[in-house]
């Protein structure tokens, strides 16, 4: 076994593979650029390193070099699925703990990857070429993807001919960001379908073996957000089946290491089912296949790549009870997903043990700054159960555990996304998330406020007068005369409009500080609340609401005539228009990028382009005004 393994990503994947190597007794190398400095797995990293970019090979290579590491483990994403790294690593003498580079490179090219399977006699999605899918037959819809790379980045649905150029265009470019290769192919897009996925394991001597499968239907603009195993409609035949089938090709592909199979499954009948996809390497929902098979795969990653053998055979595999995972991310359900960032104020963490509570794989901590450089997942959690039913409510109560401050994110809506009538019977399928949007939380803004006034008065009420404290910038009523009998308050929470709420003195009464930004209210729970500058944050039960005093004369209405404002952070991409430029509403004029993911705005109304603030390679914050489109009359 190694002495030291270098890994060559960042935040929860690195933690985690820190976890197994201080378990072995591995040193652990991190390297980190300039943005995650501080970031929790620098820290409890044995060593860590600087580096200029994770997509940068050479300098992968020469931390490798300069901290003596025995190994590379490239985690999930950057340059995991780069055959190049793999031999750059053997040509220094570094053991890639992956597959061979012949195999990486085969399972990575998506159409090369089909042919192995169908030569190995698994169904494969039809493909076609740029001529086929423009010919008036071509079967629309069709999937524009990336030729590398994985991860649901570099993919665009067209649904007709007149949608191939812009979808062809926007998947090269997002392909090119996230894995430095902008082929794409054309394949058949399945309306309702299953994700069903196999977790292989295999050594260098020739054995293979399947763990099982997960169910990762239940996504978003191709991005898994609720995984779990086994799937809720295979049965035993089928898992045989499709375990006998990511096998047989991964035999074809001469491959080693950790590897899943992925599959697109008719949603009524996923016996009819067919190839996708290699990722030729560990996945983000790994932990599900870990908890029904007591494995630890990235310790079989590290035994593999030191050239041991399979400790055990396909007949020693067994599968027990039912994991779930749910994938925490830093995007705004109620405007489509979009990425989000600022700075965690405060976390509460669910915990216990796995068997009881939740498994938590994260990458952050209070002070954390959550940028749009990088992916957007923050942390995952995950349970185990006997069956399906208690794992469903278990994962349901971790989330309610936890709560993030700071930063909106999907935690509360994936509480939401577990309560639906489908998610409960497994009756899953892709287009699930798209269908039934984002539902509104089980708080409405006037609950919100009224609650956020009640925690603004008793903070306030409870914290200790000290030097400088000015009493005419609080909060709480407190009037030269004492405090007054109640308050008003004028609160908008989001960027939606104002709400009014009045908290009479007996409604204070009902609030109880229990630790600093920790309060409980009466028939209400515990309630958190962090400020950050003029934005109050306050959680409960996984939920959480940015709040911000607002002025009779700050109201602005929402959906400003002819105004676009950035609905998220990130990076202007292109800008489509000029000003003084006649557009219809719907016409593309600003393209931004946030996370590899990019977002076309379009003019709210038809008319004249008047003003236009920002040029391509401009960082915008989320509302920051982007153009102004004066109305036609």
């Amino acid at each position: 076994m190694f002495d030291s393994v270098l890994i060559a990503n960042r935040g929860e994947i690195a933690r985690r593979v820190i976890r197994t190597l201080d378990r072995l007794g591995i040193d652990s190398i991190a390297v980190f650029t300039e943005v995650d400095a501080g970031a929790p797995f620098v820290r409890e990293a044995s060593r860590s390193l600087p580096i200029g970019s994770y997509l940068d090979l050479e300098a992968v290579i020469e931390a490798c070099r300069r901290a003596g590491a025995a190994a590379l483990h490239p985690g999930y994403g950057f340059l995991s699925e780069n055959p190049a790294l793999a031999r750059a690593c053997e040509a220094a003498g570094i053991i890639f703990v992956g597959p061979p580079a012949a195999a990486v490179e085969l399972m990575g090219d998506k159409l090369r990857a089909k042919e192995v399977a169908r030569q190995a006699g698994v169904p494969v999605v039809p493909v076609f070429t740029e001529a086929q899918a423009r010919a008036s037959a071509a079967p629309y819809p069709l999937l524009v993807k990336a030729a590398a790379g994985g991860g649901g980045r570099g993919m665009r649905v067209a649904r007709s001919a007149d949608e191939l150029d812009d979808a062809l265009a926007a998947a090269r470019r997002e392909a090119r960001g996230a894995f430095g290769d902008d082929r794409v192919f054309i394949e058949r897009f399945l309306g309702r379908a299953r994700h069903l996925e196999v977790q292989l394991i295999a050594d260098a001597r020739g054995a293979v073996v399947h763990l099982g499968e997960r169910e990762c239907s239940l996504q978003r603009r191709h991005q898994k957000v609720i995984e779990e195993s086994p799937s809720p409609v295979v049965d035993a035949e089928l898992r045989a089946r499709l375990g006998s089938e990511a096998v047989a090709l991964a035999r074809a592909a001469g491959y080693a290491g950790a590897g899943t199979v992925e599959f697109i499954a008719d949603f009524d009948d996923p016996a009819e089912h067919y190839f996708l996809e290699v990722n030729a390497r560990l996945q983000v929902e790994h932990p599900v296949t870990e908890l029904v098979t007591g494995l630890d795969l990235v310790e079989l990653q590290l035994r593999v790549a030191a050239g041991e053998p399979l400790p055990f055979a396909q007949s020693d595999v067994t599968l027990r009870g039912h994991a779930i995972e749910a994938r925490i991310t830093a995007e705004d359900p109620s405007r489509e997903f979009l990425p989000t960032a600022g700075r965690i104020l405060a976390y509460d963490r669910a915990g216990g043990s796995v068997s009881g509570g939740a498994r938590v794989d994260d990458a952050i901590e209070v002070g954390t700054v959550v940028g749009t450089a990088y992916d957007s997942l923050l942390a995952k959690l995950i349970v185990h159960a006997d069956d399906r039913e208690t794992a469903l409510r278990r994962l349901a109560h971790a989330l309610a555990q936890t709560t993030i401050l700071g930063v909106t994110t999907t935690t509360g809506y994936l509480r939401g996304l577990l309560a639906d009538p489908a998610v409960l019977a497994g009756e899953l399928d892709t287009g699930l998330i798209e269908r039934r949007g984002a539902p509104a939380p089980p708080i409405d803004d006037p609950g919100v406020a009224h609650a956020a006034a009640m925690l603004l008065v008793a903070n306030s009420a409870a914290a200790p007068p000290g030097a400088g404290d000015d009493p005419f910038a609080r909060v709480d009523g407190w009037r030269l005369g004492g405090r007054r009998a109640g308050s008003h308050w004028r609160l908008s929470v989001g960027a939606r409009q104002p709400v009014e709420v009045d908290v009479p003195a007996a409604d204070v009464a009902l609030v109880h500080r229990s630790a600093p930004g920790r309060f409980r209210i009466d028939q209400r729970g515990d309630w958190l609340l962090a400020t950050d500058g003029e934005v109050h944050w306050i959680g409960h039960n996984g939920y959480a609401w940015p709040v911000r005093q607002v002025s009779a004369g700050q109201a602005r209405s929402a959906d400003a005539d002819g105004e676009l404002r950035a609905p998220m952070p990130g990076q202007v991409l292109l800008v489509r228009a000029a000003v003084g430029d006649t557009v219809s509403a719907g016409d593309p004029l600003v393209v931004l990028e946030s996370m590899k993911m990019e977002l076309v705005l379009t003019a709210p109304v038809d008319g004249s382009v008047t003003e236009l603030t920002v040029a391509p390679g401009d960082t915008v914050t989320v509302d920051q005004p982007l153009a102004r489109v004066e109305a036609s009359s």
